[in-house]
């Protein structure tokens, strides 16, 4: 019987620096040329984070227009910015306001968007020592809902994001209360590199995410921040899954520090010798009911 395409969402810069990885895309056009490669090598969803020339977070509406517009300038990849986590500050109205922005355009109205299913700490574990003492991502069950009522009002699809199992049971709640269309995009966020707010960057980190994977119509895929997803991925492909990796959680040293397509392409080839093909945009939007 024929497996279901494998759906690869590129993950291409989030708030990574390039002392990690050199080719990490921050201005619009560099994420429109790295979200053009990551397509060519099999990636149906490009997710990104706005940025400064410098690096820093930019939370403006115009900056993600202009990344978005040099994205479908040069492929037709399903566009996935994001809604900012602590970095973005503000109310839930102000995490959400470049979405709305956007979505006012058919030009820019994004494909997805995320939202996390709870809170937990960001804070990384190193030398002894956690690095800031209080970076904490919070998500109340208020904001969840505001999120959940507002991009399905707006048109855009949510990806909702488990970095351990009480967000897995966050988003039953959330779908109970009649707040998420089917078929759901669940993504399992594995941590790695001293962050341990979610399930450790292992097989047996995703596998404890499987036992309670919930019923119903959904899809679901798995990253990994910080770490190499190898092993994560072939255990996603296996099950029926989906893969979220990119230089936004990963470096890949073990790869010789590559750019986002040859990621994608590491991927993408460890599939099909699963004997798993990749899905195409249009293969992608069928599955998630876009």
């Amino acid at each position: 019987m024929a497996r279901k395409p494998l759906i690869i969402e590129a993950r291409i810069n989030e708030y990574t620096s390039r002392s990690e990885n050199g080719h990490i895309p921050f201005t619009p056009e560099e994420i429109g040329d790295a979200a053009a490669r990551a397509c060519e090598a099999g990636a149906s969803i490009v997710h990104f984070h706005a940025r400064h020339a410098n690096g820093e977070p930019d939370h403006r509406a115009e900056t993600y227009a202009a990344a978005i517009r040099a994205i479908r300038s040069r492929c037709d990849v399903l566009v996935y910015p994001t809604l900012g986590q602590i970095t973005a500050g503000g109310s839930d109205v102000d995490r959400i306001a470049h979405i709305e922005a956007l979505a006012a355009d058919s030009a820019t109205r994004p494909d997805i968007a995320p939202i996390d299913t709870g809170s937990t700490n960001l804070d990384r574990w190193r030398d002894g020592t956690f690095g800031s003492g209080d970076n904490t991502y919070v998500n109340h069950t208020s904001t969840l809902r505001y999120f959940a009522e507002r991009l399905r009002a707006l048109g855009v699809k949510p990806q909702f994001v488990s970095w351990a199992v009480p967000f897995t049971r966050m988003f039953e709640a959330l779908r109970n209360l009649g707040l998420v269309d089917a078929p759901a995009w669940l993504c399992f966020e594995l941590t790695d590199s001293g962050i341990l707010g979610g399930h450790p960057g292992t097989i047996a980190g995703l596998d404890a995410h499987l036992r309670f994977l919930p019923d119903g119509p959904l899809e679901w895929s798995v990253s990994n921040k910080v770490g190499n997803l190898t092993s994560q991925a072939a255990l996603s492909i296996e099950r029926g899954g989906h893969v979220s990796p990119g230089l936004g959680d990963y470096g890949w040293p073990e790869l010789g520090s590559p750019d986002n397509g040859a990621v994608v392409a590491h991927i993408a080839a460890l599939s099909r010798a699963m004997g798993r093909e990749v899905a195409t945009v249009r293969q992608a939007r069928d599955l998630l009911g876009l």
